[in-house]
């Protein structure tokens, strides 16, 4: 009887035993599979580009340059963008995208929280805000603009909209501001009579419509700041980080690199730490609460 119970006590250890390690083998399967989900290499990693411009152009200009870095890098990449900035923004904040392009202001956000980490930022340059007016419109100076209509791309597009509306509310001019959703929809319609004035970037101007380019001038520029970041979701691996950076910084030291970034109107990229936008943070802006 001894021989029988000690047996029936043996197998119900040995079950309870392989019962508790089948439930952690599973736990652990899935925390591997979740913290891990961005080391396995046969998935892309996406990368998100702040819809400054349509869909077709960023495209057309990006798309070379994420086949250089992905050749570079030896990683998969996916482009992916946003019907307009503020969904842009949402999806910054949900953390949809693996790598990201986003305005200096957007960096300070989400840096904090989902926690994007530097990558890179243009090579020798700084981010200024222009404000554009039809050539035939007679307006000269920004007093000129009080009480008149004006098109920003979005509330919370950094040199577009807040450097350029800070230099306005600074010298104390009053006006109307609509968001229309891209750069380029800021210049076709102050191209198309629409509004008195526009917000944007020089870099986007020079890859502007040429119904909207070739019909406006630049009023003023506003002083420059650290440009937009590329930035890597930190559920990324120290060593995923690691080939995109140098990706990035090698970039335009090859042939095919420098051609790539010519669409781009950027001569190369630079290693970039997070508190290299230091200066965008002393601005204490806040139009966008980090989560």
């Amino acid at each position: 009887m001894r021989s029988i119970g000690n047996r029936s006590f043996s197998k119900a250890i040995l079950a309870l035993g392989i019962a508790l390690s089948s439930a952690f083998l599973i736990t652990a399967t899935k925390a591997v599979a979740h913290a891990g989900a961005h080391d396995d290499e046969s998935q892309p990693l996406v990368f998100g580009i702040v819809p400054q411009q349509s869909s077709a152009k960023l495209i057309r200009s990006w798309s070379p340059v994420m086949k250089e870095i992905s050749e570079l890098s030896g990683l998969k990449i996916r482009f992916a963008t946003a019907p307009n900035i503020p969904e842009f923004e949402k999806r910054l904040a949900e953390g949809k995208y693996d790598i990201a392009y986003m305005n200096p202001y957007h960096f300070t956000v989400f840096n904090q929280s989902p926690g994007y980490k530097a990558i890179a930022h243009a090579k020798d340059k700084r981010i200024k805000g222009i404000l554009v007016v039809r050539k035939t419109s007679g307006v000269t100076s920004l007093e000129d603009l009080d009480g008149k209509r004006l098109a920003f791309p979005a509330p919370a597009a950094f040199a577009a909209t807040l450097l350029t509306q800070a230099t306005l509310k600074n010298k104390g001019i009053v006006f109307e501001p609509h968001y229309v959703g891209s750069h380029d929809s800021s210049y076709l319609g102050v191209a198309d009579g629409l509004f008195d004035a526009g917000g944007g970037i020089v870099r986007t101007l020079g890859g502007a419509p040429p119904n909207a380019k070739d019909n406006l001038k630049v009023l003023y520029t506003t002083d420059g700041f650290t440009p937009h970041a590329i930035a890597s979701h930190p559920s990324l691996s120290d060593d995923q980080h690691r080939r995109l950076q140098e990706a990035f910084v090698t970039l335009g030291s090859t042939p095919d690199g420098r051609k790539a970034l010519e669409k781009l109107n950027i001569k190369g990229f630079q290693n970039a730490v997070d508190n290299d936008w230091d200066d965008v943070r002393a601005l204490n802006i806040s139009v966008i609460e980090a989560k």
